[in-house]
């Protein structure tokens, strides 16, 4: 067993067993990975938040929904959620509306069919890499004890070829064994606080958006003729 009394952090990783340094390592990359994704995201939701509001200040102002509509096509490497919403939705209103012989009625249901299918597909790729921030959250601190588990095991597994066991001989072993628990704390708490913020406001751009869909739909609605409208 390792004697060594020094007890700082980078002696105790170093002197750890190979399969608690494999576990740090394990720890340390997921935590990277976590706070990769951690500001990626905040950087990915600001970015929707600030679209979302200059869209929704763009479309209340306008004076012709269709030259809005004909502005925003055109665009299409630049749409954000709400513009891909609004052009999708009215593209099958008109579609519908057009078709011959169709009931006029059926376009809202085509649009409001279209928004929700971009609805959809939009905030599966808002939520995308928040379940690996709640995998880190929940499975990092055990992972970290297990390492602590190993880690202890082998301290006492080298104590049973010494006669009398001192404070010195037990506490590297100890202290390298819980290094690994706070590695795990470490990996899971900016995780866990990350992915309840995240997915808080995902769900508040949700909102906005289906705050949206509705109050576009009560437009389209007054464009059908009276007897479909009904």
């Amino acid at each position: 067993m390792n004697l060594n009394t020094d007890l700082s952090f980078l002696s105790l990783v170093a002197n750890a067993s190979l399969v608690v340094q494999i576990i740090m390592g394990l720890l340390l990359l997921v935590s990277f990975v976590s706070w990769t994704s951690i500001f990626s995201k905040a950087s990915g939701l600001g970015r929707a938040r600030r679209a979302t509001t200059a869209f929704e200040n763009e479309f209340w102002n306008a004076g012709d929904i269709t030259s809005l509509y004909q502005q925003v096509s055109n665009e299409p490497g630049s749409q954000h959620t709400l513009q891909r919403i609004f052009v999708a939705g009215f593209r099958e209103f008109l579609k519908a509306r057009k078709s011959p012989g169709s009931d006029p009625a059926l376009a809202m249901e085509s649009a409001r069919r279209a928004m929700r299918a971009t609805l959809q597909r939009d905030l599966d790729e808002l939520e995308s890499s928040l379940n690996f921030l709640a995998t880190v959250g929940s499975v990092s601190p055990y992972v970290g004890l297990f390492g602590t588990v190993w880690g202890i095991m082998n301290a006492f597994r080298g104590l049973s070829s010494v006669g009398q066991a001192t404070l010195a001989q037990v506490a590297p072993g100890i202290a390298e064994a819980l290094v690994a628990t706070a590695m795990g704390l470490f990996a899971a708490i900016p995780a866990v606080i990350a992915y309840n913020r995240y997915t808080h406001e995902v769900d508040r751009l949700a909102n906005r958006f289906e705050t949206f869909i509705e109050e576009f739909s009560n437009i389209l609605q007054r464009q059908l003729p009276p007897a479909a409208g009904r």
